[in-house]
């Protein structure tokens, strides 16, 4: 027997159909989806109609052409006769470099003047205070020129180079220091390393579903360390030294050898970590302050110290308040890199809207491979973000 509860709701009969809500939801969706297509065919006829009158090559086909035209900073091997496509590749790569970089340094800064931000000490309180307040009410693009030309374009040219124990160079030309050289025992090291770590954390894992079966503890961080530091030492020792390092060489006008990170790169992640550091600090700020106080009110009657209690019982609570807004700040941080195009740093937007756009004319096909680029990244951004916090999130029973 079926109860009425369970039955669809009955439809009203007599009901025409312009004013059934269904039928109107339907046709209204309809209606603006064909809206929706019908502007953008409109918008893309336009777009081919001017580009053919005024004679410009439409496609993708550019990316298989010579490009001509040499990058100050390639991750990959790269000269003037590599494609546009190569280039675009070298464009991409720099934009997730010092995006990346930025991230890092962003989230390990804005933690501890976050932090900071709410010390016992009035001065530690009172410095992170001004550096938030300076840092996030003067524009990015002022940040990035002046650590470009009052800094790092202030330094001595390379025939005067700062060095440090003929190492390190620092000079107008950017930060040069010793550069790796794999070995053929990089491969079993690297395997060694990674074997260490999965070990680490099987032994993790078991350790503390036997805690939880048995109540029994097991030294299981010490196991991890041994495991982490021993299995790649032992490696080392039996397949030898897997890098060799290259040493630079100051000439009088040029440092060879050794790897260099141009002061563009510099200037850039510099002034994206400390600006977003000063808009993270802040939300770790508020994600502290909602985590209630008899929470570490009740670990230091257990006699836990207040360093102790920030770790493990504040922190841990505040990521449910803090990883959403620190996803906005690293996605912004992604687009901001664009401002790196402002001082000549090969970033995808500099690349693609600058060099490409000049010398084949097609803006159209750059500009969309640039923002497919950057709506990518950020998707895939925000997906791992979401998916951390969903692990983060308070499980009910």
């Amino acid at each position: 027997m079926t109860s009425s509860s369970s039955r669809p709701a009955a439809k009203p009969s007599g009901v025409r159909p312009w004013r059934d809500p269904q039928v109107i939801a339907i046709v209204s969706q309809i209606v603006l989806l064909a809206l929706v297509l019908g502007v953008g065919w409109y918008l893309f006829q336009n777009v081919q109609d001017n580009l053919r009158r005024q004679n410009v090559a439409t496609g993708f086909d550019f990316l298989d052409r010579s490009a001509s035209f040499d990058i100050v900073q390639n991750l990959i091997s790269y000269d003037s006769g590599s494609t546009y496509g190569r280039m675009f590749l070298i464009a991409v790569l720099n934009t997730l470099l010092v995006s990346a970089i930025g991230i890092v340094l962003a989230t390990l800064i804005g933690f501890i003047v976050g932090i900071a931000r709410l010390s016992n000490n009035w001065l530690v309180a009172k410095v992170a205070t001004v550096y938030v307040e300076v840092m996030r009410n003067v524009p990015l693009l002022l940040h990035i020129a002046f650590w470009y030309v009052s800094v790092l374009k202030a330094l001595p040219v390379v025939r005067d180079s700062i060095s440090i124990e003929n190492t390190f160079y620092l000079n107008q030309r950017g930060i040069t220091f010793p550069g790796p050289v794999l070995e053929s025992a990089f491969l079993p090291f690297i395997i060694a390393v990674v074997l260490a770590f999965v070990a680490a954390i099987a032994v993790r894992i078991w350790a503390h579903k036997r805690h939880m079966d048995t109540g029994r503890s097991f030294p299981a961080f010490w196991t991890a360390l041994g495991l982490i530091i021993g299995l790649p030492l032992l490696t080392y020792l039996f397949a030898g030294d897997p890098v060799s390092w290259e040493m630079p060489a100051k000439g009088t006008f040029n440092i060879a050898g050794g790897v260099t990170i141009i002061p563009e790169l510099a200037a850039l992640a510099i002034a994206l970590s400390l600006y977003t550091a000063s808009f993270i600090a802040e939300i770790v700020r508020a994600g502290i302050q909602s985590v209630g106080k008899g929470q570490s009110e009740a670990a230091h009657s257990l006699g836990i110290r207040h360093g102790t209690t920030l770790r493990l019982v504040v922190i841990p609570q505040a990521l449910r308040v803090i990883i959403p807004p620190l996803t906005s700040q690293y996605l912004n941080l992604l687009k901001n890199s664009s401002l790196g195009a402002a001082i000549g740093y090969p970033e995808l937007v500099a690349v693609m809207t600058g060099t490409v756009n000049s010398q084949t004319n097609q803006a159209v096909e750059a500009i969309a491979l640039a923002m497919a680029v950057y709506l990518t990244v950020s998707l895939l951004i925000s997906a791992g973000m979401n998916w951390y916090n969903a692990r983060k999130a308070l499980v009910e029973r």
